[in-house]
């Protein structure tokens, strides 16, 4: 592929920023371009322009980079939440009944569970905790600029002459759902030129690799000797002239360009690539059950707290310390990773309520354990005294 080059607006309007690996770039190294600048394009004002108001940065991706807008202006200021109601809320408490169907359940959806046990087992101890979740989302877009080419069909070219590039935040597009990640590209207008096929030098075919242009290749089953010995006879696969037909080219020596597609000239563009990303962070509050740590970071909790604007404010008054510093450290760390690459749409943060359980049951003279976790009851087991394996007991 080529250099990409990037635009952004500056005292003199759009220019080209660096090559791949940023700097101002040379304009013989943008292959599309062949050496000659389009007016459109301003290199040597690139430095004098940079501005607090309009910045880049370089992509994590060598060949391409990224934009993003000016920062915004923060939102509403921070408002005193009275979190007594909130500490109220309750969530059911898990009966042995519940806790019995929960396994039931979960044992009927194991094809190498037996239910025997979970319905003799006798419960002795039922142990829950009620759990906070904090989870904060980031929704946010960000936009590259890449070079790329298409097979030219002699359609009509938007090119510079038609007009100045606009600025890729200029561009505008739908954008996705809130909190929906998507992957959208656009051509740039006025950005197009057409060039001759590199690949094939504008031929539309180029010579086959497998016969050097020869059309026939050398008999596999006689190696060119004509004959098969013992006993000698005519080849019967290339008829004793020792040679076959190319099978790569099918015998014409050649083959069709597959970059240009046989149309002999290409059709560059500078590609604008849209990426609408949900970043997520995640923390939940200490407990003292041994449910790991990742099953109860999906748990379907229920909600305390909801907060959503462009900009969500830390939480720095909830009654349980951690949460409060878990969304301060959360909003810093989204705040650190996306401001040089990307704008922020919309922010969520949540306080959710994860229910655990941990029961302990007696069966056949042994004790085991099993959790119940989520509102909807889902169940983890340390060690089934019922399992199976292919319709076989493990002894």
């Amino acid at each position: 592929m080529f250099p990409s080059v990037v635009f952004r607006s500056g005292n003199n309007g759009p220019a080209v920023l660096g090559g791949a690996w940023g700097g101002p770039s040379d304009p013989s190294s943008l292959s599309p371009l062949g050496g000659q600048t389009l007016p459109w394009l301003d290199v040597s004002t690139m430095d004098r322009d940079l501005s607090d108001g309009d910045r880049c940065c370089r992509s994590w991706n060598p060949g391409c980079q990224i934009f993003f807008p000016p920062s915004e202006a923060p939102g509403r200021p921070q408002e005193q939440r009275c979190w007594s109601s909130f500490l109220e809320h309750r969530v059911p408490v898990v009966t042995e009944e519940v806790a019995r169907e929960a396994l039931l359940s979960f044992v009927d959806s194991k094809c190498c569970y037996g239910s025997a046990a979970a319905g003799d087992l006798v419960i002795l101890e039922l142990k829950q905790q009620v759990l906070r979740r904090y989870r904060l989302e980031t929704f946010s877009e960000s936009r590259i600029s890449e070079w790329t080419f298409q097979p030219f069909t002699n359609h009509s070219v938007d090119g510079p002459q038609r007009g100045t590039s606009p600025r890729l935040w200029d561009i505008k597009v739908q954008v996705p759902p809130m909190f929906q990640e998507d992957t959208r590209k656009f051509q740039v207008p006025h950005s197009s030129l057409v060039k001759e096929c590199h690949r094939c030098h504008g031929h539309g075919r180029y010579k086959c690799s497998s016969c050097h242009g020869a059309g026939t290749v050398r008999c596999p089953s006689c190696s060119r000797a004509k004959r098969r010995a013992r006993p000698a006879r005519r080849c019967q696969m290339c008829s004793g002239s020792g040679r076959q037909r190319c099978s790569t080219c099918s015998g014409r020596g050649n083959k069709t360009c597959a970059t240009c597609k046989g149309e002999k000239k290409l059709l560059h563009f500078l590609q604008l690539v849209i990426v609408w990303k949900n970043s997520l962070f995640e923390f939940v509050s200490e407990h003292q059950l041994d449910c790991p740590g990742d099953l109860l970071a999906k748990a379907r909790g229920e909600t305390l707290f909801k907060d959503e604007n462009t900009m969500v404010y830390p939480i720095v008054d909830f009654p349980l310390r951690e949460i409060s510093l878990a969304s301060q450290r959360g909003i810093a760390e989204h705040s650190a990773a996306l401001a040089s690459r990307a704008r922020v749409l919309q922010q969520r943060q949540t306080i959710e309520l994860v229910p655990l359980t941990e029961v302990r049951y007696w069966y056949q003279g042994k004790t085991y354990v099993y959790y119940i976790y989520g509102t909807d009851h889902k169940v983890y087991v340390v060690d089934y005294p019922e399992r199976y394996c292919c319709g076989c007991t493990i002894i």
